[in-house]
């Protein structure tokens, strides 16, 4: 962005702003005899925004087309990210063979993804917003990189312990990556597309997840009688995933900015109006825990996702109960599960992106993976796999599919606060029941079967049925796209401190040039 010519061309289809750029009654600011007296009467965000005549103009919502590259970069190193997450439970029992360890440490290098996560996303959302997107997401796929090339001098016999400590790098950057999809949705997207950029985002990482489930075997087969050759395949698997990690963090290093130059929506106007030092972290914590729809979601949120990890987890411990010898079909169903959740995510976000109807959206989905959790358990033991592929792909469909639904209506209930720091709660509480339900399911399954293990499931999906139909449906991002203002505004930045002084300064410039 060299200078003012070249910067509007980055600007693509002017969004209608509000009659005077203003906020209902800030007008009444400007050469009213009442203005002083009605003053003290404004809302908060009212107060806390810039004068007409304080010397800095409110740019009109715009689309900028950086924000598709920025998108598509984020997606593919998310989905880089998921795939060196499946990539050694897909592969088990080549590396325990390889790395001459018990299951047990093998199943430790998919299992630090959910372990690292929850101790470290305070902080991961503290820097996202304290210090920008732009250097989170340059942690996420720098950290990924650095992980990816650890692993390439980890593909030795003897060197568990380092390929341990590059998955924990990994693991560590996925703590940066997971909070940004409906972040990035936020700052860069407008309020008819912000849904379905959000449902882009996840899905990177669910098509990762589906890659890591085909693509290892084909590149490392058990070759239980050459070592050797192993540990070769293991090596061009573990190079291919760090040159591309390298290419995407260059990309990344490239096509991130810390936001548009011009706001994509009236909310996000509104939001860049406010100064970063009046941003308390500690008291935006408070806001979301104090925000009673939003800890019911959170709640909810967490069942959901927490029951999907189990059963993605334990599936192919389910299928061979009853279909003893189909691992590798056990295999295609969780791919089964996995490419219908990324058409369902797809479809969801374009509905919210339609309809804005969030809370009936949610509550319906929720209610359908309950259902199809119900068919696929009283499915499951009848003999026919064909049966199975079918149910499985219904449930990922709906349980995959609510995953940008819950992260979008967070962002609506708990606006302006953080969409990084509320999605976080979202995937730290989804961590936790995720362990949670994994050790329980997998202790039932093993003493009573799958039936009861996913009647254990159905249980607790039927409480967050109850929780999500309880939340009140306050949507305040949209009222404010809307251009009506009926709710206090708290200070959150969206950029980070030292870009918020220069953009300052850019938008005076452009006052005064305007003058």
């Amino acid at each position: 962005m060299a200078g003012d010519g070249a910067e509007e061309e980055d600007e693509e289809g002017d969004m209608p702003p509000q009659p005077n750029g203003l906020l209902p009654g800030k007008e009444a600011e400007r050469g009213s005899p009442a203005a002083g007296a009605d003053a003290g009467a404004l809302p908060e965000a009212q107060a806390m925004l810039p004068s007409p005549g304080s010397g800095v103009a409110r740019a009109a919502p715009r689309l900028s087309w950086r924000r598709l590259p920025v998108l598509a970069v984020f997606s593919l190193y998310s989905l880089v990210n998921a795939f060196q997450w499946i990539q050694y439970s897909i592969l088990s029992s080549v590396f325990a063979r390889f790395y001459g360890a018990p299951h047990s440490r093998v199943d430790w290098l998919s299992m630090v993804y959910m372990v690292a996560y929850v101790p470290l996303i305070l902080p991961a959302t503290w820097l996202l917003d304290t210090r920008g997107l732009r250097l989170t997401a340059l942690l996420g796929s720098g950290l990924n990189c650095l992980g990816a090339w650890l692993k390439c001098a980890s593909a030795r016999p003897d060197l568990y312990p380092l390929t341990l400590l590059a998955q924990t790098v990994c693991a560590v950057a996925q703590v940066f990556i997971l909070g940004l999809p409906s972040r990035i949705a936020a700052v860069w997207f407008g309020p008819r597309e912000v849904s379905t950029a959000c449902a882009v985002a996840v899905l990177g990482n669910q098509l990762g997840t589906a890659i890591g489930f085909l693509l290892p075997p084909v590149l490392v087969p058990n070759t239980v009688d050459d070592t050797d050759l192993m540990g070769h395949n293991i090596s061009i698997m573990f190079y291919g995933t760090a040159a591309v990690s390298t290419l995407l963090f260059l990309l990344t290093l490239v096509v991130f900015d810390e936001k548009p130059k011009f706001p994509p929506s009236q909310a996000q106007a509104v939001l860049q109006d406010i100064p970063p030092e009046d941003y308390s972290y500690k008291q935006s914590i408070i806001n979301l825990f104090r925000n009673i729809p939003f800890v019911l979601l959170m709640i909810s949120y967490g069942m959901m996702t927490g029951a999907f990890y189990s059963v993605s987890t334990l599936l192919n411990q389910m299928i061979v109960t009853y279909y003893v010898g189909e691992e590798v079909n056990a295999g295609r169903i969780g791919l089964t599960l996995v490419v219908a959740g990324m058409v369902g995510s797809i479809i969801c976000g374009l509905w919210l992106d339609y309809t804005k109807t969030y809370k009936q959206t949610t509550l319906i989905v929720y209610i359908l993976s309950f259902v199809g959790m119900i068919i696929f358990t009283f499915t499951l033991d009848i003999g026919h796999l064909v049966i199975v592929f079918v149910t499985g792909g219904v449930l990922g469909f709906f349980m995959t599919g609510y995953l940008p639904l819950g992260f979008e209506f967070a962002v609506e209930i708990t606006y302006p606060e953080s969409e990084g720091t509320s999605s976080g709660l979202l995937n730290a509480s989804a961590q936790i029941f995720g362990i949670f339900f994994t050790l329980v399911q997998g202790k039932l399954i093993t003493n009573y079967g799958p039936r009861a293990g996913n009647l254990f499931l159905c249980a607790w999906m039927l409480i967050g049925i109850i929780l999500t139909a309880l939340i009140k449906s306050d949507l305040r991002r949209q009222t404010i796209n809307s251009g009506i203002l009926n709710t206090d505004i708290k200070a959150v930045p969206v950029d980070s401190p030292t870009e918020h002084e220069k953009n300052n300064t850019e938008l005076k410039y452009q006052s005064e040039s305007a003058l």
